[in-house]
């Protein structure tokens, strides 16, 4: 099953848009757990099945693993995700961007080692950095275009052949590189005006993977009215924070289901058709 086909039954079979992101800090963790860089599985695990029935997707973030030399324990989640929640895609936050030969070792670090459907990549190279993880036909290819922090703007609004950065690889990305039809953009929860740009030029089909709600702050009314197409999908909103350390308590199992009960809830208010 592609990646497309499995996010569109992910969000009828969820009634979500709500992706949420695994970056484990072990200085955060529950009492329980707290400094425990071995338990970032057992926690991470935990996350994941309490907020499977409010998610359309998982992303976890490879960084989180690498820096604590925990990619065995990532290994291990995607594995248990891929499992027990077979029907949930799995987006691998990576933000790879080399040239093809390179590419081609992180995509099959992505696809092959940690069984990822989707993704994160970077554009700045250009399309022989991004044509390698074609080859997998099935997953997803998830370009960074108009990313959540402030800096983003440093680059992503110069002008080139009259329009922003971001609009200039919006397009070559729904033009050019997604002729395979595996192709999704990063655009930022906290520029929802920029947000509401991109969909415009990429038209209603391709996905977004949206950051930037819940500890970043990013409006979630102006966020779905911006990026949602007609029938009320189209987007993947994440939360990582907001949910995973919503309780350092001994509840911090049932605190981060309620969180993202709410945060589901909270979008789906707001989505095309709802009342």
């Amino acid at each position: 099953m592609s990646f497309i086909r499995k996010l569109t039954q992910a969000w009828a079979a969820s009634d979500s848009l709500l992706t949420v992101g695994l970056d484990p800090d072990p200085a955060r963790f529950p009492a329980e757990l707290r400094g425990r860089a071995d338990r970032i599985f057992d926690f991470c695990r935990a996350i994941a099945d309490i907020t499977a029935p409010y998610a359309c997707a998982f992303k976890p973030q490879i960084a989180y693993f690498a820096a604590r030399g925990a990619e065995d324990q990532l290994e291990e989640l995607c594995r248990h995700i891929k499992t027990h929640h077979p029907d949930i895609p799995l987006v691998l936050d990576a933000k790879r961007g080399d040239i093809g030969s390179t590419a081609e070792q992180y995509a099959i670090e992505a696809f092959e080692r940690y069984g990822a459907d989707a993704v994160t990549v970077s554009p700045y190279m250009g399309s022989d950095s991004i044509e390698p993880y074609f080859a997998w036909p099935d997953r997803g290819v998830i370009v960074l275009c108009r990313t959540s922090n402030p800096g983003g703007s440093d680059l992503q609004f110069l002008e080139t052949d009259g329009e922003p950065l971001y609009l200039r690889v919006a397009g070559l990305v729904a033009d050019q590189w997604n002729r395979h039809g595996q192709c999704g953009l990063v655009v930022g929860a906290t520029f929802p005006a920029e947000l509401a740009a991109v969909r415009a030029r990429i038209g209603a089909d391709m996905p977004l993977l949206v950051p930037g709600i819940g500890a970043q702050g990013g409006d979630v009314q102006a966020t779905v009215q911006a990026g949602c197409n007609a029938a009320g999908t189209g987007m993947m909103i994440n939360s990582s924070r907001a949910i995973l350390y919503a309780s350092g308590g001994d509840d911090w199992r049932e605190a981060a289901a309620r969180v993202a009960r709410a945060t589901r809830d909270d979008i789906n208010r707001f989505r095309p058709g709802r009342s």
